[in-house]
């Protein structure tokens, strides 16, 4: 497939791009930070910015392509990673803006220019600990897609409404828009950082005790690619298990003893579980935590 990939400069897309390319696709990144990457351009260009959206997911993707005399190739998919990545970066007003008005230039530029198949980065954050202030609670356990999501903080907020917009698009369009809600991204070198996780379970608790590796996050990607005639949806992108050492169900009750849980638990599910995209995508985990930390 021809993809248009905007943030793939990012912590993500720095390795959700390669594994496309493994997987035979042509990709174009659209970013305002070039992408080191041999065979991929950037095409830099800013998101928030609809002329230039537009501009950029109807481009040749390199020079090979004024070869052809025929103008830029048809582009198949587009995958939009492109954001302000959290809270803290700049003003909340600036990242809300950014995200939202971003994610509504793709997703429009896409659908008018006939691109049938959309995968957008929402996240965790939406189900509304990650960023919030104080020490809150999830309403229940497992958090799955249908979990009434309530974010106080101005990123998490501006995923909420991505979702609504992809939503919205795909019943306008027929389109198939999937909204992939991105756990704690994990990069390869990161995993000496999970003898602390587990030393203070606490310290994960935003994250649901859950993650994603860059590596499957790939996977995922590809897969949502291929899965055609889904129209609007939402998957959890996470990895298979708890980060802790113990039973999924054991260690909720001792550290969130007040938090219902809705359904039984498989032994060391990910309290952020991905049974949705094991169900329906077909997701099998490469990279879970265990291989790369030691007992």
């Amino acid at each position: 497939m021809r993809i248009v990939f905007t943030g793939g400069t990012g912590k993500a897309g720095r390795h959700v791009v390669p594994y496309l390319l493994g997987q035979g696709h042509e990709v174009l990144n659209v970013d305002l930070t070039p992408l080191d990457l041999p065979g991929v351009n950037t095409l830099q260009a800013d998101i928030a910015e609809s002329g230039q959206v537009f501009n950029a997911l109807s481009s040749h993707f390199g020079f090979e392509g004024y070869d052809t005399g025929a103008g830029p190739a048809k582009v198949d998919a587009v995958v939009h990673f492109a954001a302000v990545p959290r809270v803290l970066i700049r003003p909340d007003n600036e990242t809300f803006r950014v995200n939202t008005m971003g994610t509504y230039n793709v997703i429009e530029a896409a659908v008018k220019l006939g691109i049938r198949k959309i995968v957008i980065a929402s996240s965790e954050t939406t189900y509304g600990v990650c960023f919030a202030e104080g020490d809150r609670d999830f309403h229940a356990f497992p958090l799955e897609e249908d979990y009434d999501v309530d974010p106080m903080d101005s990123y998490g907020l501006s995923k909420v409404v991505n979702e609504r917009t992809a939503r919205a698009f795909a019943e306008r369009s027929g389109a198939d828009i999937y909204a992939l809600r991105i756990g704690n991204v994990i990069e390869p070198h990161e995993y000496d950082r999970f003898p602390a996780f587990m030393a203070d379970p606490p310290s994960r608790k935003r994250n649901a005790w859950s993650y994603i590796d860059a590596r499957d996050l790939g996977q995922i990607v590809d897969l949502c690619l291929r899965k055609d005639g889904l129209g609007f949806q939402v998957f959890n992108a996470t990895n298979d298990t708890i980060t802790a050492r113990e039973p999924t169900a054991e260690f909720l009750a001792r550290q969130c003893p007040g938090t219902p849980i809705t359904r039984e638990l498989d032994e060391f599910e990910a309290p952020l579980s991905n049974r949705k995209i094991r169900d329906v995508l077909g997701f099998k985990e490469e990279h879970n935590w265990r291989r790369y930390v030691p007992d």
